[in-house]
């Protein structure tokens, strides 16, 4: 069989999930239907707003869905109606029960972005960067009901750059992935694939990214804080107090330097050198408040009294 006999129902959410589907779209693979998570409120206003993937489903003409809940029978005899041959499951944000898992001839797939079994979980892109790991890829596994804990069909790697932030790291993934996927499908269909189960020794968690831990700690060394700051651009975003305000840090380097943690040592063009627990940290590209995001030499223009040594940064709220 190939894989454009197949009938294909799609799950996922957001702009990582798009890239997936629209590389399926574009190999012209038979998409039956799309599945999304429900519309969510966003920006100022609050606006109830369509997920990536479901605008662009809508764009091509699928049919969308977009339940609560996979557990509801409603909801599983519906998907049963699609008699898809295989749910490729990118991103999507709900969970899967057996039942689900089972409906589909070929069972479901997923694309997952790291080299399982490391980093499982809901953030293992800024997860491998924060952890200062020098590789990473895409893992395509069949699900089970375990989270991220199924066999995996084919993984694509790939080094991760000494400068890497989570944005450029999830962009360039998220090329890498639907070529992965595309393959999987293709040994899928013609029955080529081979499984290898994961170890689950070797089995780390990649946490929920949140606001709070972004809050920048000067105690911690600069290479971990340098390492964090990376991950968390372009969200959530690194941040330390400021004249009690936040001011948020979107790159820096480690360099020598010693102080109390957070005290500016020094202050030009290249940057602000706040001394941290080991080490000391040369602020490069700085958000003020109200502001845009501006490498430092803009900001010492215009700025420079108001950054003096000796001064010091707190951890932020």
């Amino acid at each position: 069989m190939k894989s454009t006999d197949l009938r294909i129902v799609f799950a996922g959410t957001p702009e990582f999930a798009a890239a997936h589907l629209q590389a399926l779209l574009d190999a012209k693979l038979n998409i039956v239907a799309v599945y999304t998570q429900p519309d969510r409120p966003a920006g100022r206003g609050q606006k109830l707003t369509p997920s990536a993937v479901k605008k662009l489903a809508l764009q091509h003409g699928l049919p969308v869905y977009q339940p609560q809940t996979l557990r509801a029978p409603e909801a599983q005899a519906e998907l049963a109606a699609l008699e898809a041959d295989l749910l490729v499951v990118v991103a999507y944000g709900l969970i899967l029960p057996q039942a689900v898992l089972d409906l589909p001839r070929l069972g479901c797939i997923n694309s997952h972005a790291s080299l399982l079994p490391r980093w499982r979980g809901a953030a293992p892109i800024q997860r491998a960067i924060e952890a200062g790991d020098r590789e990473t890829g895409v893992t395509v596994m069949q699900m089970e009901a375990g989270l991220d804990t199924g066999p995996m069909l084919l993984k694509s790697r790939t080094p991760i750059g000494m400068d890497e932030t989570g944005g450029s790291l999830h962009d360039r993934l998220a090329e890498i992935g639907p070529v992965a996927v595309l393959q999987a499908i293709e040994g899928l269909a013609a029955g080529t694939l081979e499984t290898e189960v994961q170890d689950d020794s070797l089995a780390t968690y990649a946490h929920k990214l949140s606001k709070a831990e972004a809050r920048i700690d000067w105690a911690r060394p600069a290479r971990e804080l340098a390492l964090m700051i990376r991950a968390f651009n372009p969200w959530p975003l690194a941040h330390a107090g400021w004249q009690d305000q936040p001011l948020k840090v979107w790159a820096a380097t480690v360099e020598e330097g010693s102080g109390h943690p957070g005290e500016i040592l020094d202050c030009s063009r290249e940057g602000l050198l706040v001394a941290c627990g080991e080490q000391a940290l040369r602020l490069t590209r700085l958000q003020l408040p109200g502001g845009k995001p501006l490498p430092f030499s803009d900001l010492y223009n215009a700025r420079r009294d108001q950054f003096s040594p000796g001064q010091l940064l707190d951890n932020g709220r």
